[in-house]
């Protein structure tokens, strides 16, 4: 077991919030623009979750431009070519020695202290599964290990998070399992999420605002 004490890294992996681009599956109900808008809030309220963590760095590795949205103590970078494997290995392949962390876009209701102890607590791996059979989160003391351990995981499927969480075990890594969390990827999703974000949710409020505009 690798024993680290340091704070992390702190990586967000996501995608500019143009319409047409981002949240497809919440279309319909809701058109392009109005899902690309609850995008950004669940972007934003990522960002603003992670800077409230302690870190060493914090990196948005971005499909994209950064817009109005971005607030300041994040480096930006690109995302590599290929698969989300590959954008995943990528982001890791960013990092220096010692534990990192990396998280999406879609899960707003995310809070600091879930994350509070990554780094910190003597695992050689973290794993954040979602709901519908993929992960929110996947950390690592080591982060020269994502190459191989994430290269081929078959994205997006309800075996994804089983396949990669198998592969930690399986390379002798202590795993720190996170709590279940819901992505928002469907209307259903995205009111399931919104009831359970933080006061102050900027998720919650856009999604309220689009609720009352259809009325």
């Amino acid at each position: 077991m690798t024993i680290v004490t340091a704070a992390a890294t702190l990586l967000i992996i996501a995608k500019e919030p143009v319409p047409g681009r981002v949240k497809t599956r919440l279309t319909p109900p809701y058109t392009p623009s109005e899902a690309a808008a609850l995008a950004e809030a669940a972007l934003t309220d990522t960002l603003h979750t992670l800077l409230r963590v302690p870190a060493r760095r914090r990196v948005l590795v971005l499909d994209g431009t950064p817009g109005p949205w971005l607030q300041s103590g994040f480096d930006i970078v690109p995302q590599v070519p290929g698969g989300l494997d590959e954008r995943i290995a990528g982001a890791f392949a960013l990092c220096d020695d010692g534990p990192a962390l990396l998280v999406g876009m879609d899960t707003p209701q995310l809070t600091a202290d879930l994350l509070a102890d990554v780094g910190r607590d003597g695992h050689d791996a973290w794993f954040g599964p979602a709901a519908d059979g993929g992960f929110w989160a996947l950390g690592l003391a080591d982060p020269s290990h994502a190459g191989p351990l994430v290269r081929g995981v078959p994205m997006s499927t309800e075996r994804t998070g089983p396949i990669l969480r198998r592969r930690l075990v399986e390379a002798g890594l202590a795993v720190c399992d996170l709590p279940l969390l819901r992505d928002v990827d469907t209307a259903s999703d995205a009111a399931s999420v919104a009831g359970l974000c933080p006061p102050g949710s900027r998720f919650a409020t856009a999604l309220d605002l689009l609720a009352e505009v259809a009325r």
